[in-house]
C-alpha cells in the first residue's frame, strides 16, 4: 500500500471520492489544501509531467469557464505563474507517491500505478460504484451548481 500525498480543494465532493477509493484500497491518504499550500513554481510543474499544458487547467474554474483565460493558448511559464496567483486554476487532485507525481484522477492510470482494488469484500461494493463515476469532472457542472444568485447561469458555474 502506499502513502499518498494528496493536494485538494476542500469541500470538493469528487476530491472527497477520490480519496475514498484510495483508503478502501488500503493506501495511506495525507490531504493537503491545493488552495493554500505554498506553492513555487518549480514544485507545481512537477506534477504536469509531459502533459499538455490545456491539461493543467481545471476546466470548471471560473476564469476557465467564463472564457477569459483559454488553456489551449497559454503557454507553461505564463500558466505556472497564473496558477500561483489563482490556485483554482490547478487541475484537481495533485498527487504524490514517493518521487512520482500525478495530476487529474484517471482511474485506470492510478489503479495501474499503485491499485485501485478494494483491501477487503466489505469494501467492493463503494468501490465498484466509485470507479463507474466521473472521478475528473467538477461533480456540479450539471445544473447542482454553487449558485450566488438566481440570474446566474446554472451549467458551469461552479467554482471548483
Amino acid at each position: 500500500m502506499a502513502r499518498v500525498i494528496f493536494y485538494e480543494k476542500p469541500g470538493c465532493k469528487n476530491n472527497t471520492k477520490q480519496k475514498t477509493l484510495l483508503t478502501a484500497a488500503g493506501h495511506e491518504v495525507i490531504a493537503y489544501n491545493l488552495l493554500t499550500e505554498p506553492w513555487t513554481i518549480e514544485r507545481l510543474r512537477s506534477f504536469f509531467g509531459d502533459r499538455p499544458v490545456s491539461e493543467w487547467f481545471n476546466r470548471a474554474a471560473p476564469r476557465v469557464q467564463s472564457g477569459e483565460l483559454v488553456p489551449e493558448q497559454v503557454d507553461a511559464e505564463t500558466a505556472l505563474l497564473l496558477m500561483l496567483k489563482d490556485p483554482l486554476l490547478i487541475r484537481r487532485p495533485l498527487m504524490q507517491v514517493g518521487d512520482r507525481y500525478e495530476v487529474g484522477f484517471d482511474t485506470e492510470k492510478i489503479d495501474a500505478w499503485i491499485g485501485l482494488k478494494p483491501k477487503d469484500a466489505t469494501l467492493k461494493e463503494i468501490t465498484e460504484k466509485l470507479i463507474e463515476q466521473d472521478l475528473q469532472s467538477c461533480s456540479h457542472k450539471h445544473g447542482h451548481g454553487h449558485h450566488q444568485n438566481e440570474h446566474e447561469p446554472k451549467q458551469g458555474s461552479c467554482n471548483h
